[in-house]
């Protein structure tokens, strides 16, 4: 946008242009998503609708939603500043209609290095042609945020084929950035004031599968952490059945890498993994979580879980509370199952009814809630490396301990003398509130 001349603005009043980054994914996002499309629009400014639901559903979405002056694709995002004043200057454009976009690439991941430059893969951003940096990667992008906390993209798409996932199919094959791209955009980032890097893709686990090394994150693990100025790394969304024990070993041990573990486990009975083309039961499980405390005793798990998801039986369903009451997770999200357009598990037979599938959502997050308000009990006497992020009324820090993700997980209060935002202070955990902690620095 810039390159083409375009100026940001900090917020929609004023602006020619509102453009609308949205997802497309679950029920409830895409009515957010759908909210602020028509705020935009309110706000008289001209709406272009980008994203996964705007690439999702393309020419549908436009037909439905004519308050969005234009509804583009990824295909569209390297020429975004020509798009911009199409719709400023009243042109129209005929509206893409989607396409599976994991047929863009081969289907064996090392053949994808010499096609990706030549298919628009969001969050990798391409010079324009004939441009060569002068030294090393150039940085395509622009933080539209403070703070000491951002997040760094380490991939995009997903190869995997869960039953119950439309992501793969508007999102695209599974693409890494190459880690000189990545490395020179976290100094970047440090030398923005960011110190707690987190690294996110729809599967981190699978980062360097298709550039010849299922060992890259291993390797990059503490390249990222001994970037000066960066304190902490993170690592996002990692498959149970490709988090490897070197893998373990890295976040674990690794001085600057958070011991934290976000495994997306889905659900704990076998059968209904199986129905969703995926790996593991309540054993093997409690087996992966044994492995990584036996390295890291205090280290933090979060996980999903899909509930109400079609032939569950109560059976299923006791096994997912059994594993969640001997798991000790930290944080926990609990949905229900819904129909997904275009995916296998939308045409499985034995569907749950909406109230059953509602009834069964209140009853494992009532146990999910009490479970991890007991985790975070447990905590306190222990010592906690916190990132001081914001100041609460009463003069004291809040900020979030290594066992915790920023946004979907709990917080620490911080109380002392001499203490200030975007540094990490040891301090004791003397409180628990749910999965909130209180903690005190001498």
């Amino acid at each position: 946008m810039e390159d083409a001349g375009w100026d940001l603005t900090e917020s929609a009043d004023g602006a020619d242009v509102v453009v609308v980054n949205t997802c497309g994914f679950i029920d409830a996002a895409k009515k957010d998503s759908i909210d602020t499309l028509l705020a935009a629009h309110d706000s008289g400014a001209k709406v272009i609708a980008a994203g996964c639901m705007a690439e999702r559903y393309g020419a549908e979405l436009a037909e439905a939603l004519p308050e969005a002056d234009a509804v583009i694709s990824f295909d569209d995002y390297a020429t975004i500043g020509e798009r911009l004043d199409d719709v400023v200057e009243g042109r129209r454009r005929e509206t893409h209609v989607p396409r599976d976009r994991r047929t863009l690439l081969p289907i064996s991941p090392v053949e994808r290095t010499a096609a990706a430059p030549q298919i628009s893969i969001p969050g990798h951003g391409d010079l324009p042609e004939g441009v060569a940096p002068a030294t090393g990667p150039r940085i395509l992008r622009r933080r539209l945020g403070g703070g000491p906390v951002a997040p760094l993209k380490l991939a995009s798409g997903c190869d995997r084929r869960c039953t119950f996932c439309a992501i793969p199919a508007f999102r695209g094959a599974y693409v890494s950035r190459p880690p000189a791209e990545v490395l020179e955009e976290a100094r970047w980032l440090a030398g923005h004031d960011v110190r707690e890097l987190v690294l996110v893709s729809e599967n981190s686990t699978s980062y360097g599968k298709d550039l010849g090394d299922l060992r890259a994150l291993e390797k990059l693990l503490p390249r990222l952490a001994a970037v000066e100025g960066v304190e902490r790394v993170r690592v996002s969304y990692l498959q149970p059945a490709e988090t490897r024990p070197g893998l373990i070993e890295v976040i674990a041990s690794t001085p600057g890498v958070a011991p934290y573990f976000d495994l997306s486990f889905q659900h704990a009975s076998g059968p209904v993994l199986r129905s969703m083309r995926r790996f593991g039961d309540r054993e093997r499980f409690l087996e992966l979580l044994d492995t990584i405390r036996a390295q890291a005793p205090e280290a933090g798990v979060r996980s999903n879980f899909i509930v109400g998801f079609p032939g569950e039986s109560e059976d299923d369903l006791n096994e997912l509370t059994e594993f969640l009451s001997a798991a000790r997770l930290d944080a926990i999200g609990v949905f229900g199952y819904s129909d997904e357009d275009g995916t296998e598990a939308a045409t499985l037979d034995g569907k749950l009814d909406h109230d059953e599938v509602a009834r069964r959502v209140e009853e494992v997050s009532a146990l999910a809630e009490e479970l991890t308000a007991q985790r975070a009990e447990d905590r306190v006497g222990t010592r906690v490396r916190v990132l001081l992020e914001d100041k609460t009324e009463d003069g004291a820090f809040e900020g979030r301990a290594e066992h915790q993700a920023p946004e979907v997980d709990g917080t620490v209060v911080v109380r002392g003398a001499g203490l200030s935002l975007g540094t990490i202070v040891t301090a004791t955990v003397v409180d628990s509130d749910g999965v909130d902690l209180v903690a005190d620095v001498p």
